[in-house]
């Protein structure tokens, strides 16, 4: 049964990737949608689609979000159309990449900064207005992991996206005693057209790119829950927040330059192996913490049985991991008695 039948979503970069996603599990919903977009072709087909597959009603605009004031444009179409938005997803953002000083365009990077963040902020002020007016309504805000992390060669593109960031938790606490909630979403690199249409090349980061309709329906229940993020995708994605907040900044900077270097760069000139070393380390021990925040929920929120089932595995894990610890230390005095024996032998033959 449609639940949400006679209500609307408003889904700006409706045409393809995470936007697209996020419609389509709107309509299955039932929600009437206004999709907004460059490409009218492309929104009609997916309209025609949703109306024929689903029952509900579509509206499209083809509008370029990136123009001075469009979003007074769109807001004035939608209510001269009688339409109420009841779900407004700020889903468009464009990126460009190079290095900032010396590689990319200023008039491409003014535009992305009006696309992310101007007209962004613009269409939620003025739908959230008529959402605290009915003090009823939902917003999604597409943020990014690199929202909380520098992101070299796309430095102008994260720095909008720590913006939204910022945005949405200040709106959250604003309206904390309405019924409207806000909610941001920080995905991961995602197999989308976004590094094509950036202007980059095959990088590295395309070696794990989420799945657009995975982070769309995480996205999505978040949405309804009235949470105040999500970070989407398994427990490596929430480890990669761990460490925005723990690890060294300029650390984790040649981290994310690593991943958004270019793949041939890469094997032309191999990242040395302790720096590898190292990233892999803090990823380890970032998803362990998630991993033991994780069971320390499931074992507070259990009964007496469980826990006591809980002590029992600990107990046996931690003999475990007491020899790994031991052979682990073996392991690095051995290396350490290499290293020394190395270092005399080649002091003495100097």
């Amino acid at each position: 049964m449609n639940t949400e039948a006679g209500k609307t979503a408003l889904i700006t970069g409706a045409s393809n990737g995470i936007g697209q996603e996020l419609a389509k599990l709107f309509a299955k919903d039932g929600y009437n949608l206004v999709l907004i977009g460059r490409n009218d072709d492309k929104l009609q087909q997916l309209a025609e689609g949703f109306e024929q597959d689903y029952g509900v009603q579509t509206t499209v605009i083809a509008k370029d979000l990136s123009r001075e004031n469009v979003a007074e444009e769109v807001y004035n179409e939608v209510t001269g159309r009688g339409l109420t938005i009841n779900v407004l997803v700020n889903d468009a953002a464009v990126s460009t990449y190079g290095k900032f000083a010396t590689d990319t365009d200023w008039e491409r990077e003014k535009a992305l900064i009006h696309l992310n963040v101007l007209t962004l902020t613009h269409m939620t002020k003025l739908f959230l207005k008529d959402m605290v007016t009915r003090n009823e309504g939902k917003i999604l805000q597409l943020a990014s992991l690199v929202a909380i992390t520098p992101f070299p060669l796309m430095a102008v593109y994260a720095a909008t996206k720590a913006y939204v960031y910022n945005f949405t938790q200040s709106l959250n606490n604003e309206l904390k005693d309405t019924n409207v909630t806000v909610t941001a979403l920080l995905p991961n690199a995602t197999d989308t057209n976004f590094f094509r249409e950036a202007g980059a090349p095959q990088l590295n980061v395309e070696d794990q790119l989420d799945d657009p309709a995975v982070v769309a329906k995480d996205g999505y229940d978040a949405l309804m829950s009235g949470k105040l993020k999500v970070i989407p995708g398994g427990a490596m994605n929430k480890a990669y927040e761990v460490m925005a907040y723990t690890m060294p900044q300029e650390t984790l900077a040649g981290m994310m330059r690593h991943y958004n270097t270019p793949k041939e760069e890469s094997e032309r000139e191999k990242e040395s192996s302790s720096t590898t070393s190292a990233w892999a380390l803090g990823l380890g021990i970032a998803a362990a913490v998630v991993a033991g925040v994780a069971l320390v929920t499931a074992y507070n929120n259990a009964d007496a049985l469980t826990r006591a089932r809980y002590r029992y595995k600990a107990t046996k894990l931690k003999y475990k991991a007491n020899s790994v610890l031991d052979d682990a230390k073996e392991a690095l005095v051995d290396s350490w008695d290499k290293v020394k024996h190395n270092v005399q032998n080649a002091t003495t033959t100097a």
